[in-house]
């Protein structure tokens, strides 16, 4: 009888739990009814592409990793060495109590190997580079326009505290020009208070100039083929503004893969957050889950939209007999979002509803 010295994994699945960090990876590797091993991988998909191929050739790879700082780069090297990779939202991953009491890069990888090869979890949707990097210009206005408004907060603080006020209050809540020359004429000399002003308020200039710049790019880049058509489509929505629209096109990529309106407020997290004991069932709020960017420009733009659309002005006045008017705003933002998905998906102008 001849010896069988070549290993053949053909048709059998391997499930690659990893746990990914900075300097290394932990890998748990599974199959169907063993639990194989759980090492260390210096941080690369060619390493651990390599690995499998010598030691489970022709088998069928499937990895798993939480979503988080690493973004998408880790999976489409994966990709690229082979392996079918999923992205999990790190909430989804099913946890034992005693997994969550101790805590460790090995039994995260564990955990996650193990889940995967349950089918117990469902990758996250992954969009496409472009979109991504889109995503993440329309991203850095929002966050520096709150590092902004935390700048603002402070120069005021350092004002107050050092007794400096203003009696024009209108010219004191629109940070005119004027304003911050006049706070300028206030801070003049070498004391601490002085230079601590001045400081913030060249941190607040260097702000604006940095949001103006990346504000005029996102203009742009709305006027490009791939965007220019959807968001004149959007701006016929009251209240959907130009920065508004490309927030809601690169947070949401393609319309088609939210097959239901449920499943889009899911994603964007304006489903009701409820509780039932028995026969009793209680709402309270939103779900703290969902997309931040989204929901926040989906409630201010639904503000805008009651001042100019009857037919919403006439939903709001009939939520807010019900309900305040802060929660009947978040009825109004998913009528909205509704609406926001039936001009994306049918190509069609948003015409104004008569009450």
């Amino acid at each position: 009888m001849k010896q069988i010295t070549k290993l053949n994994f053909k048709g059998q699945q391997i499930y690659i739990g990893l746990d990914v960090h900075i300097k290394s990876w932990t890998v748990s590797i599974f199959m169907d009814d063993l639990e194989l091993e759980t090492k260390n991988f210096p941080p690369s998909a060619q390493v651990l592409g390599s690995y499998l191929r010598r030691m489970f050739p022709s088998g069928e790879y499937l990895s798993v990793y939480e979503a988080g700082y690493s973004g998408y780069w880790i999976h489409e090297e994966l990709e690229r060495e082979g392996i079918r990779n999923i992205i999990v939202n790190p909430a989804d991953v099913p946890t034992k109590d005693k997994e969550k009491r101790k805590k460790t890069n090995k039994v995260d990888s564990r955990k996650l190997g193990r889940s995967l090869r349950s089918k117990e979890i469902e990758g996250i949707y992954i969009r496409s580079k472009e979109v991504q990097e889109d995503r993440s210009l329309v991203r850095m206005r929002h966050r520096m326009v709150k590092k902004q408004t935390s700048c603002k907060n402070q120069i005021k603080g350092l004002l107050i505290f050092f007794g400096i006020f203003m009696s024009d209050e209108k010219l004191y809540s629109h940070w005119s020009k004027k304003y911050i020359e006049w706070i300028l004429e206030q801070s003049q000399g070498t004391s601490g208070s002085s230079i601590s002003i001045r400081s913030l308020v060249e941190e607040l200039q260097g702000l604006r100039k940095i949001i103006a710049q990346i504000t005029k790019q996102i203009r742009v880049l709305s006027n490009e083929e791939r965007y220019k058509e959807k968001v004149r489509i959007l701006r016929t929505i009251p209240g959907i503004s130009v920065l508004s629209a490309m927030i809601i096109l690169t947070e949401l990529g393609d319309m088609n893969t939210y097959s239901r309106l449920d499943k889009l407020c899911s994603y964007v997290g304006l489903l009701p957050n409820e509780s039932s004991t028995g026969e009793k069932e209680t709402r309270f709020g939103i779900i703290k889950r969902g997309n931040k960017f989204l929901k926040k420009v989906l409630i201010e733009s639904s503000w805008v939209a009651i001042r100019k659309d009857p037919a919403l002005l006439q939903a709001f006045k009939d939520y807010k007999k019900r309900c305040i008017p802060t929660k009947a705003i978040i009825k109004i933002s998913r009528k909205l979002l509704n609406r926001i998905r039936y001009v994306l998906i049918s190509g069609d102008e948003y015409k104004l509803l008569t009450v």
